[in-house]
């Protein structure tokens, strides 16, 4: 199993969550047809702007997408830096880390 750390986790400008790997690329996630992708431009994996699911539930697949069909576990870490989660969300994803 691969491990590698979350240097970002971001809501983006479109609404959909952003979560950034410091070394690993998931550019055939696509494939996994979960709804999860990678932006090669941004190297982040993303989810779609929520509805029926909250961004911890999005959080919560993206990481698991990727540890059940990539074999990686991702981790945050006290560098993990957050761009516009509110503080609420933030800490809701910290304590099931």
């Amino acid at each position: 199993m691969k491990r590698d750390v979350i240097k970002k986790v971001e809501i983006d400008t479109l609404g959909r969550l952003n979560i950034s790997p410091a070394e690993q690329k998931f550019t055939l996630i696509y494939r996994t047809a979960t709804q999860v992708h990678w932006d090669s431009q941004n190297q982040t994996l993303y989810s779609p702007k929520p509805s029926d699911w909250t961004y911890f539930d999005w959080y919560n697949h993206i990481i698991e997408v990727v540890h059940q069909e990539c074999f990686c576990e991702l981790s945050l870490t006290k560098e993990t830096v957050w761009i516009n989660v509110p503080e609420n969300i933030k800490n809701e994803i910290i304590q099931v880390q």
